[in-house]
């Protein structure tokens, strides 16, 4: 093709890209809501179980929309990644041999299966304890501070049985009477029961800290959303490890039995990897350096079961095997 042609080729291409991005932004928009939510559910989770109010904050007037346009952007870029590939291929495809084409056909696949696994782990092992650590740190430091410590007082009986108690509970009567107040344990929260001027009967509460520490932990939406993606991304690059390995023994650059003589320092190296795509904090590192070594393990075994000349022959021997059938 002149290279005019090649142009309005690609023209073609990225203009049913943009287009197709559409549908995936009103999806985005349509389940970004829920997705928020379900984001949120391990730092709300990791709260209670420190016994701390599991709320987040919301500093500004647009935090939360912002958050939930941001999820919904990144779903859009999620969904319609593979539409946006497909076009490329369309494109790029007839300029390649058919061999050529069988790495794609295994790479592709692979970069996005392990894109996905390296999210979930991220979202159901690495989070709940990276959390959990975090919150535990903040909620002791300044815990032994003579000027957090509570101060213990001698009460006369009399006083003490002139104290209002205050019901505690683990959730919300079924039926509460105007103006009854009481504790509940699992939200960390002292609620009341009121009726509002319009009419409207509504439960109200306020939010209870533990005493003892020096910092209060009150998370902003914005910025855990932001921790969220960050580790996320994180996570979808460093599980890419067996695709750059077999990419390296494919291109000829390394092979297996050099790179197995490097072991140490392939591990100091994705430990060093763990604390770049992470906040540094020593159990993320772990959590993130420990599966990319594995992972370039699984990556030496791929190198020996497939190596190039396998797979380009496999597809040749299968192209004269349909030429060879066509001219019998």
């Amino acid at each position: 093709m002149p290279l005019g042609d090649h142009l309005e080729e690609l023209r073609k291409r990225l203009i049913w890209a943009l287009l197709g991005l559409v549908p995936f932004l009103v999806i985005g928009i349509v389940i970004g809501r829920w997705v928020l939510d379900f984001m949120t559910i391990p730092v709300r989770r990791a709260l209670a179980d420190a016994g701390l109010p599991p709320v987040l904050q919301a500093t500004s007037p647009i935090e939360v929309f912002g958050a939930y346009m941001k999820v919904a952007m990144i779903l859009t870029i999620l969904g319609g990644s593979w539409w946006v590939l497909i076009q490329l291929w369309k494109f790029i495809s007839p300029g390649l041999y058919i061999s050529e084409r069988r790495f794609v056909y295994i790479l592709v696949p692979m970069s996005f299966s392990l894109t996905v696994i390296g999210v979930v782990f991220m979202y159901y092992a690495m989070l709940p304890v990276v959390l959990a650590f975090f919150i535990d740190f903040g909620s002791k430091l300044g815990a032994e501070d003579s000027i957090t410590r509570a101060k213990i007082v001698e009460v006369a009986p009399e006083v003490m049985d002139a104290m209002p108690t205050i019901p505690v509970l683990a959730g919300d009567p079924a039926e509460p009477a105007i103006g009854q107040t009481w504790i509940n344990s699992t939200l960390m929260q002292q609620r009341m029961y009121i009726e509002t001027p319009a009419g409207e009967r509504v439960v109200v509460g306020t939010p209870l800290q533990l005493m003892g520490g020096g910092v209060v932990q009150q998370y902003r939406l914005s910025e855990y959303i932001k921790l969220v993606l960050t580790f996320a991304l994180g996570f979808a690059i460093g599980f890419q490890m067996p695709v750059v390995v077999l990419l390296l023994g494919w291109a000829g650059i390394i092979d297996h039995k050099s790179l197995a003589g490097y072991r140490r320092y392939i591990l100091m190296g994705c430990l060093v990897v763990g604390a770049v795509l992470t906040p540094a904090d020593p159990i993320s590192m772990m959590l993130l350096g420990g599966p990319l070594y594995l992972l370039f393990e699984f990556g030496l075994v791929l190198q020996r079961v497939m190596p190039a000349s396998k797979v380009a022959d496999g597809f040749r021997s299968k192209k004269s095997d349909s030429e060879s059938g066509s001219a019998s």
